[in-house]
């Protein structure tokens, strides 16, 4: 890889920007594309099939075999509200090797024995949020149940554009949900995106159902073309 392709690669990883690099196996010639200009690249349904398997491949293209060197950032997960799904749902989603965050400022629910190994931030969203920097490639749920935590996270989750925003509860809470977040500025738009109720719908009760069917969900948004994981949602 040449010094100015490997240099623009740091710089975007650094950024938490996806890039692809592009090989010709045949003669070694590279380019690099940036995630900004996926949509109007010559491959851009192949390049948009590897990033969104988060993989590296070969792919044959023109006659010419190419192998795409997919670098993208670690997903994030955000988990507003220490509660019994927390506790099932943060393992699971570091297994699949997400990087996991749980906030809530009741410290009787954020305490290291109930989440041991998983950073915790036991403050207020207003507090704790900003200095995570959260972006695109964060799934953010909000578990709490109260609107004096979940309310200003969601907030939050919309301005930094999370890539999945989950909240806890039932059609009419969240109809009550929606009510209060426009009161605060959210539009149409931000409150379409929130998954409400949370997770796949699998028939799950106990808490760890439930969080097999949030991660479930989750990874469906990440891995899958949008039409279809709209689907599944369904």
């Amino acid at each position: 890889m040449k010094l100015e392709t490997l240099t623009q690669v740091n710089a975007e990883r650094a950024a938490r920007r996806p890039v692809i690099v592009i090989t010709d196996t045949a003669n070694g010639e590279q380019r690099l594309v940036k995630a900004k200009d996926i949509a109007t690249d010559p491959l851009r349904a192949e390049l948009s099939k590897q990033l969104r398997m988060g993989k590296s491949g070969m792919i044959e293209a023109g006659g010419k075999k190419l192998f795409l060197n997919v670098y993208a950032p670690t997903a994030r997960l955000v988990i507003v509200g220490a509660v019994h799904i927390s506790q099932a749902l943060a393992p699971l989603a570091r297994s699949l090797d997400y990087d996991v965050t749980v906030v809530d400022p009741r410290t009787a629910f954020a305490s290291p024995e109930r989440f041991p190994d998983v950073p915790l931030v036991a403050e207020w969203p207003d507090v704790a949020l900003p200095p995570l920097n959260i972006d695109h490639y964060t799934a953010f749920v909000a578990v709490t149940h109260d609107p004096k935590i979940d309310d200003p996270a969601l907030l939050h989750a919309f301005a930094r554009d999370c890539f999945y925003i989950g909240a806890l509860g039932s059609r009419k809470t969240h109809a009550k949900r929606g009510e209060r977040l426009r009161a605060q500025g959210a539009s149409d738009a931000d409150i379409a995106r929130i998954r409400a109720p949370i997770g796949l719908n699998i028939g799950a009760v106990s808490p760890a159902e439930i969080a097999v069917s949030i991660m479930a969900e989750i990874t469906a948004e990440l891995r899958m073309p949008k039409e279809n994981a709209k689907e599944q949602a369904a």
